[in-house]
């Protein structure tokens, strides 16, 4: 269980940790995959920025056991394949992990009338196999995803998966460039092992979940 004073005073530190990385106005998402609705409402209450789900139907059962007063912003931050779509659309505020054609379509058709807020995921590490467009393919995607009447507020990365602290670096500062080219404000990226690079790579928003919510089991 979830101790909300525990969390309070994580949440101090991180904010430390960000601010002594040269981080200002840095959003906090706090990422509660396998953890219980509560954690929803500890988020809230505490005043992090938003909850990140990895999962559609786990974020679709909080969904159920949170009423929506009680919710702070959710966006998903995983992998998602497009027949999930319609079982989150009503309770996701940002789609962080678009990376192809066919569920920006399915987005906006599931939302439609929402003006949905999506960020486009950036391969950056150059890893076979890991999820993300590739930085060529980002500019086709931000044009496509506009058309169908999404609204791009930014990039999304994660580091690479040994976090070599060069490479970590080195990705990071890709995925500036790449927002830096194509005018979008919002770089998502760095987790609780990679956040000092991040914010010293310029992120705007950060995804956290061991740094506030402890070792799961």
């Amino acid at each position: 269980m979830l101790d909300e004073r525990v969390v309070a005073r994580r949440l101090d530190d991180l904010r430390r940790r960000i601010v002594a990385s040269g981080g200002v106005g840095v959003r906090i998402v706090g990422v509660t995959k396998t953890l219980g609705p509560e954690s929803w409402r500890i988020a809230r209450r505490l005043g992090i920025d938003a909850v990140g789900e990895n999962y559609a139907q786990e974020l679709a059962a909080k969904a159920d056991d949170v009423v929506p007063e009680d919710r702070p912003s959710v966006h998903f931050i995983g992998h998602l394949q497009t027949n999930k779509v319609r079982l989150i659309a009503d309770a996701v505020d940002v789609w962080e992990s678009v990376d192809r054609g066919s569920l920006i379509a399915e987005i906006a058709k599931r939302q439609a009338g929402r003006q949905p807020q999506v960020l486009i995921q950036v391969n950056t590490t150059g890893e076979v196999g890991k999820n993300g467009c590739t930085p060529g393919e980002a500019s086709a995607l931000v044009d496509a995803a506009r058309k169908e009447g999404l609204r791009v507020m930014g990039l999304m990365t994660v580091g690479p998966t040994d976090q070599d602290l060069v490479r970590t670096r080195s990705a990071f500062a890709l995925l500036r460039r790449l927002a830096d080219d194509l005018g979008v404000e919002e770089r998502s990226m760095g987790m609780s092992a990679d956040l000092e690079i991040a914010v010293e790579e310029g992120a705007t928003i950060v995804r956290v979940g061991s740094a506030l919510f402890g070792q799961r089991s």
